[in-house]
């Protein structure tokens, strides 16, 4: 017999709209036909994780994704409001006031709701991904991480719904109501494991490829409000547990997402070109980590020059 084969894992980092990058690294992934044997995703990249998992490809999944970016329920939605007032590079000088008028109330209503978006329409989005079936019935095996709000603890889901799974961990603080689970209150994994490395290692990969999606920390020398000093404090806590994380990580795919705000979707082109970028530039690294495994890689450029 020969030597037992690695067994390889695909830890998706949190990130929100940034985490659009991880469907680029899936992208490169089918091309050049690496074989991962797990997925485990925190928040946005549970999301993306978990549609794949379930057996939708990189390409659908773009898709789909351009698809809801362009629907009138996205159009009209809080998380596109939030996005513009962040952002809003290609809005007209009317908009960008709107804009950030909108911004104002919905941060106004995060003082008196759990949740700036309405369930029902965050749970829609969901379903929108994310169907309707098992974690036993996934194609790939897949893990998604979240946090309870009441002991403070790290939540790993490995059984039960899918979809469920993936509405906690990606209920961003704030943004989205805590979801109720018999005592516990589930939210976004990306609280206390913001790149789920050392999830993917406690189950037992050999080769751990973590994909983060950290926003970039700059010196910034001007805070003008309570809110821009908790979004600096956000960003240096974000960066110090991806550091913490990472250290469980064989690989790390790292696409340039700036300094984007987490509900920037109207990025999404640039986002997911990034994650083909950074993704291409690892192939040999991963080559390496699991020299066993060329074959695969050999195979997948053969089939795709079949199909030129």
């Amino acid at each position: 017999m020969g030597p037992k084969r690695k067994r390889i894992a695909l830890a998706l980092g949190g990130g929100g709209a940034r985490g659009l990058a991880h469907i680029g690294v899936l992208k490169v992934f089918e091309r050049a036909s690496v074989p991962v044997d797990l997925i485990v995703g925190t928040s946005i990249g549970a999301l993306v994780g978990g549609a794949y998992a379930a057996g939708l490809s990189a390409d659908k999944m773009e898709e789909k994704m351009e698809a809801y970016l362009e629907s009138p329920d996205f159009q009209s939605s809080a998380l596109k409001a939030l996005g513009d007032a962040r952002g809003g590079v290609d809005l007209h000088l009317v908009e960008k006031v709107q804009a950030f008028w909108k911004n104002r109330y919905y941060v106004l209503q995060a003082m008196f709701k759990p949740g700036i978006l309405s369930p029902e329409d965050f749970q829609s989005t969901i379903n929108f991904f994310i169907p309707d079936i098992q974690f036993e019935e996934t194609r790939i095996p897949f893990r998604a991480v979240a946090t309870d709000l009441v002991s403070g603890e790290q939540v790993t889901f490995a059984t039960g719904s899918l979809r469920q799974a993936v509405t906690a961990s990606c209920a961003v603080p704030g943004a989205v109501e805590p979801l109720k689970d018999g005592e516990k209150l589930l939210l976004d994994g990306g609280v206390i494991c913001l790149i789920p490395a050392s999830a993917a290692r406690k189950e037992g990969a050999d080769v751990v490829i973590a994909v983060a999606v950290v926003r970039d920390v700059c010196s910034e020398k001007e805070f003008h409000n309570a809110l821009t000093v908790y979004s600096r404090i956000g960003d240096i806590m974000a960066n110090r547990l991806k550091d913490y994380e990472l250290m469980d990580a064989d690989i790390v795919i790292r696409p340039e997402v700036g300094r984007l705000h987490w509900a920037e979707f109207s990025r999404a082109k640039h986002l997911i070109e990034a994650g083909e970028r950074a993704a291409e530039v690892k192939l040999k690294e991963i080559q390496r980590a699991v020299p066993g495994r060329k074959k695969w890689f050999t195979l997948g450029q053969l089939l795709r020059k079949r199909k030129k």
